[in-house]
């Protein structure tokens, strides 16, 4: 009995605290979202002339991902792909598929273009993901977007990951951005910020993104 009401006493306690941290973060994504996509706007036009100009396709890219309660959206990037991208998959070399189907990229993908590569490097391919995060598909901080079979990876711990927005940056992304060789791990970081998430722990991801990305460190 008295466990019962230790139980029920700590879920009271730490229900308004949920609530508050939700409110707060959702808050911050939607000030935030539209104050950079107002300062970020001269760089946008930038950025579209610049892939414009290299094979005059689409200046977007929009993916198929799996977001909160299993919630399908659009991730929007910059396109930092040959316009053919898919189609190029089956001329991939066996030990290129090997590795794309092990961690859904390739570290040297000869589809990427030049822009694109500066893009990625930089890490400002993911900046439309503000219109992500604005239509409540996104957060700041989160997992990362899935793809469906990317959710199966996670096995029992799958409706977890859902549980929340997936994010521009996130534990993972901050913390083991670019490592391309253990999925495991990635799955692991995921799921340990999905179980400790707070405001504390999105202002130092935030922080440890923007020191990763400054450094040079972008994702590949």
């Amino acid at each position: 009995m008295n466990s019962a009401k230790t139980t029920s006493a700590e879920f009271n306690q730490a229900f308004p605290r949920k609530l508050l941290y939700h409110f707060v973060k959702r808050v911050f994504d939607i000030v935030c979202s539209l104050l950079a996509l107002i300062l970020l706007s001269p760089f946008f036009l930038i950025v579209a002339l610049g892939i414009k100009l290299g094979d005059r396709g689409p200046v977007f890219f929009r993916h198929k991902r799996v977001g909160k309660n299993g919630k399908v959206f659009y991730l929007i990037k910059f396109r930092s792909m040959v316009i053919n991208a898919e189609e190029l998959i089956a001329d991939f070399t066996p030990e290129q598929m090997e590795e794309y189907k092990k961690n859904y990229k390739l570290e040297h993908d000869p589809r990427i273009t030049k822009i694109g590569n500066f893009l990625r490097k930089t890490s400002l391919d993911e900046l439309p993901q503000f219109f992500n995060i604005i239509a409540g598909d996104m957060s700041f901080v989160g997992p990362r977007p899935v793809t469906e079979e990317e959710t199966l990876i996670f096995g029992n711990k799958r409706d977890l990951l859902l549980s929340v927005r997936p994010g521009l940056t996130g534990y993972w992304a901050a913390y083991g951005r670019g490592d391309l060789t253990v999925y495991r791990r990635r799955r692991a970081m995921e799921i340990y910020y999905v179980k400790n998430r707070s405001v504390w722990l999105d202002i130092k991801i935030i922080f440890k993104t923007v020191a990763t990305v400054i450094k040079g460190e972008g994702s590949r």
